[in-house]
């Protein structure tokens, strides 16, 4: 099919779908998925990010479909939705990227009270040699809370 049938295609469903067609939106949905992906993978090689792009898109073209006038190409308006979403999860990669430090020792928990002994006792030691040096309703609010486990 020639992409001009396609996008054809696309638009009489996408038209039927805003008059209420619930099993056109379904047919839209499922044969522009494949062609959203593919602009995702394009412009992302992450592979994760990419599929949280087409989820974006899709929600997104699902919030706007009322703006999609009948007869207009249905490709380019598709293209600038994934384009869109595709920018906004770079800037949000490289949000992350730049706050965040990936840190697998972090994420390691201990269920046995004794594996952390020595660091509790550390901690308990500082906080009591800091105690003086406070006012007493909060001198009085540690002790109860981190000293005596209330």
């Amino acid at each position: 099919m020639t992409a001009t049938g396609r996008t054809r295609d696309w638009g009489a469903l996408l038209a039927a779908a805003q008059a209420g067609d619930a099993r056109a939106y379904r047919e839209f949905l499922t044969t522009v998925t494949p062609f959203v992906r593919a602009l995702a993978r394009r412009r992302i090689r992450a592979e994760d990010v990419a599929e949280d792009v087409v989820q974006d898109s899709l929600l997104t073209l699902h919030r706007i479909r009322h703006t999609y006038e009948p007869g207009r190409p249905v490709e380019p308006w598709l293209a600038a939705i994934v384009s869109r979403r595709s920018i906004d999860a770079l800037r949000r990669v490289g949000r992350q990227t730049a706050r965040e430090a990936h840190d697998p020792l972090a994420y390691e928990t201990f269920a046995d009270p004794a594996a952390n002994r020595n660091e509790v006792e550390e901690d308990a030691s500082e906080l009591a040699s800091m105690l003086p040096h406070l006012p007493p309703r909060q001198r009085e609010a540690l002790t109860l809370t981190k000293l005596q486990q209330m």
